[in-house]
């Protein structure tokens, strides 16, 4: 594999394209369009669009009809044709093309020296400012048909997919204009017969608020059809006498904005992105009902033609145009990091609402029980529940909170723990364990009991068995239910003690969580005066800390034990879950994706308030190396993610609820993904 390269990884570049018209110019244009597209290929693009009726100008009007223009398009065409035979983008331009005894508004596909084919315009506007059947004939009858262009007989209609023989997913369809605009586009029916890229040519005058409409139409389309979708509207040079014109470009992909241009610019712009065609296809996999709806539909789908072209893709390095996030799961914007820290602490906290309101019905109100370490996981727990009991007007008293120190207990986390216990008016009691771990240790005979300091996994998990043994019991000795703390990573990573231990409990709100948002989601809380200010305070301290089991006794000076140091760094094992839960990707692409978010500390953006010292770069050696922990880890402990506990969804990344999101078998095996992440994943 090629692995520095977009192309590989099933990445193509695209380019909207708007440029200044010359109107009634045929030559002129083209010679722009030209221009353009050898920009276009010198920057590895796969697919560039132009505006409507490029070649003409969309507003000449009357003289759409004169012989003088159309005879002056066609030599326009056929002069873009023979220059294109050196480039490599398919060029779609807009003309008005002879057909029959009509002129038709059509895109022009054109790739390496030959017209692959013709899209009629379907849906002609006539009312408000528009009256293009004056002019033109509309398309949708010319499925099937054929016209003759620089001698050629080619496909036309819109009916045609444009498909890359060399590029596995690049399949492009092009509507133009208005006909994005109509409750059944054509592109809906492309995108049911197998196209991935979606583009529209535009003339599209702008009014107040028009661009807003067109943003909105594209990343629907682009959501709704799980595709691309490329738009271009006219700008600079058409003709002002009742209208104006922006020039706005637009990609988008599964309701995601890539990439956009200026709007009114003066001179040509291009809005490049390498759009994801894996991605998807991935995304129409797992939808099973697009392909339903192409069934409801088949008759008339079935139909469509494809042209087929070799691009041939440019190799190496070309670069990653699209912002690949460092933290899938945490949005760079504040303002949307907000909302999601807003909509994921109301989940839980209606979540757990709801389960005790099941649970104790019109007689019995359970009350919380939960363990507090004083680290991130069972902070954010508490703080939901403390929330829970404020809208289901219960005293906050009900929630019984321990706090069990063992061997390696700090007093730091042991007095956030209990600063974070009294600020909220919790009953709160303090049960050490070590006694009951040192007559386990002994009955066990583990070398431990004896004087020796093995501090192996049966000396840590007697410690976290211990403290799930006992909330159980206190639940049932004090009527109450005990609420989970483990957050999604740790159960993709298997960093939890199964059966009496931290895997389970009787409802786990952060079983959605990934560990990455928690922190966010604690700080959010803080920020936002769901508490008081003596319980903001803490939590601003909580979410400072680095992240341990506690486990371990830490000898003299030496580093408390780190968690990150035995599962790998969460902000990758995040990424690679994100990746692995939402999309299926294969550890080779993951491993590209990590490399562009991570392998500059200085380029793109990070989430706010995020630390400085946390702003750093990983290289491919280190993504690698804990990209094979994580698939090792996944595999190895789905026997636990088998037995989860009941928790709510928080992220449309995914659960690994069995009964929800995540499906696997126990025994299933990794060879596989680690063969492919040996075989394409360089050391460095």
């Amino acid at each position: 594999m090629d692995f520095y390269s977009a192309y590989a990884h099933g990445f193509a570049r695209v380019a909207a394209c708007t440029m200044p018209v010359a109107i009634a110019d045929p030559a002129a244009n083209a010679r722009t369009v030209l221009e353009q597209a050898r920009a276009c290929h010198d920057d590895g693009v796969a697919v560039a669009i132009f505006p409507e009726l490029t070649l003409a100008g969309y507003s000449i009007e009357d003289l759409h009809l004169q012989d003088v223009l159309l005879s002056a398009v066609e030599a326009a065409i056929d002069e873009i044709v023979e220059a294109s035979t050196g480039l490599r983008p398919v060029l779609v331009v807009g003309a008005p093309l002879v057909h029959g005894t009509r002129v038709l508004n059509c895109a022009v596909v054109i790739h390496r020296g030959r017209v692959l084919g013709v899209s009629p315009k379907s849906y002609l506007p006539t009312y408000r400012e528009f009256y293009e059947r004056r002019w033109f004939a509309p398309g949708d009858d010319r499925r099937g048909s054929t016209i003759r262009i620089g001698g050629v007989e080619v496909p036309l209609g819109p009916d045609l997919l444009f498909s890359a023989t060399d590029v596995p997913g690049l399949t492009l369809h092009v509507e133009v204009c208005e006909d994005m605009w109509v409750p059944i586009p054509p592109s809906s029916e492309a995108t049911l017969a197998g196209a991935t890229v979606l583009a529209n040519i535009s003339g599209s005058p702008i009014t107040v608020a028009r661009a807003e409409d067109r943003r909105l139409l594209v990343r629907s389309a682009s959501a709704r059809c799980s595709a691309a979708y490329l738009f271009a509207a006219g700008g600079q040079g058409e003709s002002t006498t009742d209208l104006s014109w922006d020039g706005q470009t637009l990609v988008y992909e599964c309701g995601e904005l890539l990439a956009e241009c200026e709007r009114f610019p003066d001179g040509p712009r291009r809005a490049v992105a390498d759009v994801d065609l894996d991605r998807v296809r991935q995304e129409r996999l797992r939808q099973g009902t697009f392909d339903d709806n192409r069934r409801t539909h088949d008759e008339r789908v079935g139909d469509f033609r494809t042209v087929a072209f070799e691009l041939s893709p440019p190799t190496g390095d070309i670069g990653l145009r699209r912002k690949v996030d460092r933290f899938p799961f945490v949005p760079d914007d504040a303002e949307r990091l907000a909302l999601d820290c807003y909509e994921a602490y109301n989940i839980q906290v209606s979540g757990l609402e709801h389960r005790l309101a099941a649970i104790g019905g019109d007689t019995w109100q359970p009350k919380v029980v939960i363990g507090i370490s004083g680290g991130l996981d069972s902070t954010h727990a508490l703080i939901v529940a403390a929330k829970a009991m404020d809208r289901l007007d219960r005293p906050r008293a009900d929630i019984l909170g321990f706090t069990m120190p063992g061997f390696a207990t700090g007093e730091t986390t042991k007095s956030y723990a209990y600063r974070l216990a009294k600020s909220l008016g919790i009953t709160f009691e303090e049960l050490d364990i070590t006694g009951a771990a040192e007559q386990m240790l002994k009955d066990l005979d583990h070398p431990y009991s004896h004087g020796e300091e093995l501090y192996d996994v049966t000396f840590e998990n007697v410690q976290a068995g211990l403290r799930t043994d006992y909330l159980f019991r206190l639940a049932n000795h004090r009527g109450g239910i005990v609420l989970g703390t483990g957050d999604l990573s740790e159960l993709a990573l298997g960093w939890c003690t199964y059966g009496v231990g931290d895997q389970m409990s009787h409802y786990n709100v952060n079983a959605g969580v990934p560990k990455t948002l928690i922190q966010h989601l604690i700080r959010w809380v803080a920020e936002s005066g769901q508490f008081g200010d003596e319980t903001n305070d803490v939590l601003e301290e909580i979410v400072e800390q680095e992240i341990t089991p506690e486990l371990v006794p830490q000898k003299g000076s030496d580093k408390p034990q780190a968690t990150e140091e035995s599962v790998g760094p969460y902000a990758l094992q995040d990424l690679t879950l994100f990746y692995v839960l939402r999309h299926g990707y294969r550890p080779s692409r993951i491993a590209f994706l990590a490399w562009h978010a991570w392998h500059d500390a200085d380029a793109g953006e990070w989430p706010p308030h995020l630390p400085e010292h946390r702003r750093i770069a990983y290289d491919l050696a280190t993504i690698r190396r804990w990209m094979v922990v994580f698939v090792n880890r996944f595999f190895a402990s789905q026997f636990k993610r088998s037995a989860l506990p009941n928790g709510p969804k928080v992220s449309a990344g995914g659960t690994m609820s069995p009964r929800g999101d995540w499906r696997m078998p126990s025994d299933a095996s990794a060879a596989a993904w680690l063969a492919e992440l040996e075989a394409n994943v360089p050391q460095n």
